[in-house]
C-alpha cells in the first residue's frame, strides 16, 4: 500500500489511445499527441480510461502504452493509469506494471459485469490497495458500469490512506454537492470532474479540477478555463464555458451512438495531423461525410479560440 504526498489540481486530460491497425499503437502519433496536450500546460495525464478506450485493449497493448507515455512525459507532470478490471489479479499485475514505468497512480472504476454491493465494493477496495504500489483515484463512472461509489462507501474510504481522491464521472450535481460535504474537512483528498460541460461550475464550487477529454485536442482552452474558475473570473469563465459547450454539441455530437465523442475526438485529431483516427473493435472510425463535418466543426471553433484570444 503507497499513500500519496501531492493533491492533484487542474487539467488532466484522460488521453486517447492512437491506434493504427488493430492491437497497434500509432507510436508517432503518440508521440505528436503527448507533446500537443503538454504543451497546453496540462497539469497531469492521465491514460487507459475510458476516453483512451482502455478495457477494449490488449494486456499486450496496455503495458506498451504505459511504458512509451511514462517515458516521454519522464516526469513532466504526473502520469494516471486506468486499472480497471474485472478481474482482480489483472488490476493489481498492471498498477505494479504502471510503478515500474514510473507512474505516478492509479484510477480504479468499480468492476463492471458482476454488480457488487457496497459492502463488497469496499472490502475490494480494502484487499486492493493493500496491494497497489501507487496511490488509487476512485472513479465512478456509473454509466458504463452501472455502479455508484455511494456518498457513505466514499466517506469510509476516506480512512484508507492509500486512496488519494476521486473523479466523477456522474454528471449528477446532486451526488457532486454531496461529495463536497464528505470532503470537507479532508483538503488533502482531490474531487476532479470528467463532464467538461460542468468544468466552469464545479471548479467555481470548488472542485479541484477536470479530467476533460477534449484537452487532447484543445489543451490550453481547458487550462486557461480552469484558470479562470480556480480565480473566481465568472465573465471569463462563460466566455470560455460556451466553447467548450460548442465543441460537445459538434465534435461529440456528429454520429449517432454513444462512441461518437471519441470518435469525434479522433476523427479531429487526424484532420489536426497529429495522430491516427483507428478505432478499438467493435467501432470504427468515422466515414467520410462524418469526417467532412467535423473539418467544418473545427473551422468554427478555431474561429471561437481566436475570438478568445487563444491559440488553437
Amino acid at each position: 500500500m503507497t499513500t500519496t504526498s501531492s493533491k492533484l489540481q487542474g487539467i488532466i486530460p484522460p488521453m486517447i489511445t492512437p491506434l493504427c491497425e488493430r492491437d497497434q499503437l500509432d507510436d508517432p502519433g503518440l508521440e505528436r499527441l503527448i507533446e500537443h496536450i503538454l504543451g497546453g500546460g496540462v497539469h497531469g495525464l492521465f491514460i487507459l480510461g475510458t476516453t483512451g478506450e482502455g478495457p477494449s485493449l490488449s494486456y499486450r497493448l496496455r503495458r506498451k502504452l504505459i511504458d512509451r507515455t511514462c517515458r516521454q512525459v519522464n516526469r513532466r507532470v504526473p502520469v494516471l493509469v486506468g486499472i480497471t478490471d474485472t478481474s482482480f489479479v489483472e488490476s493489481v499485475n498492471l498498477a505494479t506494471h504502471a510503478a515500474e514505468a514510473g507512474a505516478d497512480g492509479v484510477v480504479l472504476a468499480p468492476p463492471y459485469y458482476f454488480p457488487a454491493g457496497q459492502a463488497e465494493l469496499l472490502e475490494y477496495l480494502d484487499h486492493l490497495t493493500r496491494l497497489l504500489p501507487l496511490p488509487l483515484t476512485l472513479y465512478n463512472m456509473p454509466a458504463f458500469t452501472k455502479l455508484v461509489f455511494e456518498p457513505e462507501t466514499v466517506r469510509r474510504a476516506l480512512d484508507n490512506p492509500a486512496i488519494a481522491g476521486i473523479k466523477d464521472s456522474s454528471g449528477d450535481m446532486i451526488y457532486f454537492h454531496r461529495l463536497q460535504l464528505l470532503l470537507k474537512n479532508r483538503p488533502d483528498f482531490y474531487l476532479l470532474v470528467g463532464p467538461e460541460e460542468l468544468l466552469g461550475q464545479t471548479v467555481l464550487l470548488g472542485s479541484d479540477g477536470g479530467v476533460s477529454g477534449g484537452a487532447n485536442l484543445f489543451p490550453r482552452l481547458y487550462v486557461t478555463l480552469y484558470e479562470a474558475a480556480a480565480r473566481g473570473e465568472r465573465d471569463r469563465v462563460e466566455e470560455l464555458q460556451d466553447i467548450v459547450m460548442h465543441i460537445s454539441n459538434t465534435i461529440y455530437s456528429t454520429g449517432r451512438f454513444s462512441s461518437s465523442i471519441i470518435k469525434g475526438l479522433k476523427c479531429a485529431l487526424s484532420l489536426e495531423g497529429i495522430c491516427d483516427d483507428f478505432m478499438a473493435e467493435p467501432f470504427h472510425r468515422f466515414r467520410q461525410a462524418e469526417r467532412d463535418s467535423i473539418g467544418e466543426h473545427l473551422e468554427e471553433i478555431r474561429a471561437d479560440l481566436a475570438e478568445a484570444t487563444l491559440a488553437p
